[in-house]
């Protein structure tokens, strides 16, 4: 369907004028007194010429900031790059920090074929969040232009330049960054497919093309399969559209695995709000309400290539959500997989009704612990804003999940689930409604998947948390640090991350 770009990662500690890159990047940040040109591999008087003249240059380091100058010749590269790194804490900047400017350099040298990357990075973790910066910057999806419309091309070749080079903790460091990027990218390319081209059943098969090589097994269930199983909630938003929805199961099961895991993902390839319909404004970028299910999809495809030991499930619930003279109407009532009854009082509320079969088939399997994603509601944004997502659910699971998206460079916090929302859902005719109070609708839509959790055979719930994406999976304004326009790809490295972490937990 696609083809994704991948860029080379290399580290090196010395010898940089034999690299032959293009392109040198080193850092400057924002100090108290002005700009601060940061640790390079600059010669002396060169590096303190280019110091003396920031000011002069219009160079403030603030983040996003890329300058292109003349190569200095005892480096070799033939365009010295200065990257802004943003405001300096001790004249110190953090990993994320560094991820951004090595994306934001990368992102903006397109047409740049081999790049140097020379930010302060005296850490394998500092060098490795270099790496993957400036592999999420090397993004740029193109698939449908004509020859002569196509951007300019990515850079294709970095080298970071850093003392670690020589640790070989650095090795496997890169090639996780590599994994992990790769898997961004490919979340960003599916959300950015057109809906002509990306419905439930092209969906399914980009699955199995992504999975190829990798020790996973993709199931498929069809309309009829769904329907003899009892999967209410999928069919019932499908139901209104030409194309026919999916439920894709896909498995990674290793040997010696140590934890089970289960991911759920909303995959509604086009929302026009069914019989509910959105404003037309509304609808345009609709397109991007399966980022959940591609952000789970493919951070299981890393967390196997990583071959990390932990038995891990993604569930993507692929709908189409269509108004038609076969959709679902307001106060149709469905049942769901389990048996529980929805009456449904907006067909725009679909995204749960998907969500609810996803996590009761998730929970009959029994996981250790089950996290779901999903542009679930507008009032995300509301809440928090286009750029950080919500994280509710079971405390321990939350937390958890925050803690990963802090070392990951994502932004995430924790929202609670009031217990007064509950009876909001109440419903005269069926178990609950598929909308409860409108105002804090982030937390009832929360509070509507909480009933389709599980329960262990003890009686315990199942951990659980649940992922609201819906500002931060697509990016409607500029392009920033390594965010490009459009799909941005989050919560993949976060869901990565937090798999690392249960199986430190667990070790």
């Amino acid at each position: 369907m696609f083809k994704n770009h991948e860029v080379t990662l290399r580290a090196i500690a010395k010898d940089l004028k034999k690299d032959e890159s293009q392109a040198l990047v080193i850092g400057v940040g924002q100090g108290t007194d002005g700009p601060v040109l940061l640790d390079n591999p600059l010669p002396v008087k060169a590096a303190n010429a280019l110091a003396a003249s920031l000011q002069v240059l219009g160079i403030t380091g603030a983040a996003d900031e890329v300058r292109r100058l003349p190569g200095v010749p005892e480096v070799g590269a033939q365009v010295l790059v200065l990257t802004g790194v943003g405001r300096l804490t001790g004249n110190q900047t953090s990993e994320e920090a560094l991820r951004r400017a090595a994306g934001s350099a990368v992102r903006q040298l397109a047409g740049v074929e081999s790049v140097a990357v020379a930010l302060p990075t005296t850490t394998v973790g500092q060098a490795a969040a270099v790496a993957e910066g400036a592999a999420l910057g090397a993004y740029t999806y193109s698939g449908l232009r004509t020859a002569e419309a196509a951007a300019k091309a990515n850079v294709g070749s970095v080298t970071i330049f850093t003392p670690a080079a020589d640790d070989p903790a650095l090795a496997p460091a890169l090639k996780r960054a590599a994994i992990v990027a790769k898997a961004v990218n490919a979340t960003r390319s599916l959300v950015n497919e057109p809906p002509s081209h990306l419905y439930p059943e092209t969906f399914a098969e980009a699955a199995k093309d992504l999975a190829k090589g990798l020790p996973v097994k993709v199931t498929v269930l069809d309309e009829k399969r769904l329907e003899r199983d009892g999967y209410g909630g999928i069919l019932g938003v499908g139901q209104g559209s030409s194309r026919p929805p999916r439920m894709v199961k896909v498995e990674y099961a290793p040997t010696r695995a140590k934890v089970k895991l289960a991911l759920v993902g909303k995959g509604i390839t086009f929302d026009s709000g069914g019989i509910s319909l959105k404003p037309a404004g509304s609808m345009m970028t609709m397109k991007c309400d399966m980022a959940g299910a591609a952000a789970v999809l493919n951070a299981l495809l890393a967390v196997a290539e990583l071959g990390l030991p932990v038995r891990l499930t993604a569930w993507l619930c692929l709908a189409e959500n269509m108004p038609s003279a076969t959709a679902t109407r307001p106060s149709d009532v469905l049942t769901m997989f389990g048996g529980k009854t929805v009456e449904v009082l907006n067909t725009d509320a679909e995204g749960r009704l998907v969500m609810a079969d996803g996590l009761a088939a998730a929970s009959a399997e029994l996981p250790d612990a089950i996290l779901d994603v999903a542009t679930l509601t507008g009032a995300q944004m509301v809440a928090l804003g286009k750029r950080v997502s919500a994280v509710m659910g079971d405390d321990g699971v939350s937390a958890a999940v925050k803690a990963a998206a802090d070392r990951a460079g994502e932004l995430f916090w924790p929202m609670p689930l009031p217990e007064e929302l509950r009876p909001t859902l109440d419903s005269p005719v069926a178990d609950l409604a598929n909308i409860g109070e409108k105002m804090g609708g982030m937390m009832t839509a929360a509070v509507f998947l909480n009933e389709f959790v599980g329960e262990n055979k003890d009686g315990s719930k199942i951990p659980w948390a649940h992922l609201d994406i819906a500002g931060p999976a697509f990016n409607e304004g500029s392009a920033f640090g390594y965010t490009p326009k459009q799909a941005t790809g989050v919560a993949v490295r976060t869901l990565v991350s937090y798999v690392e972490d249960v199986l430190v937990r667990t070790a």
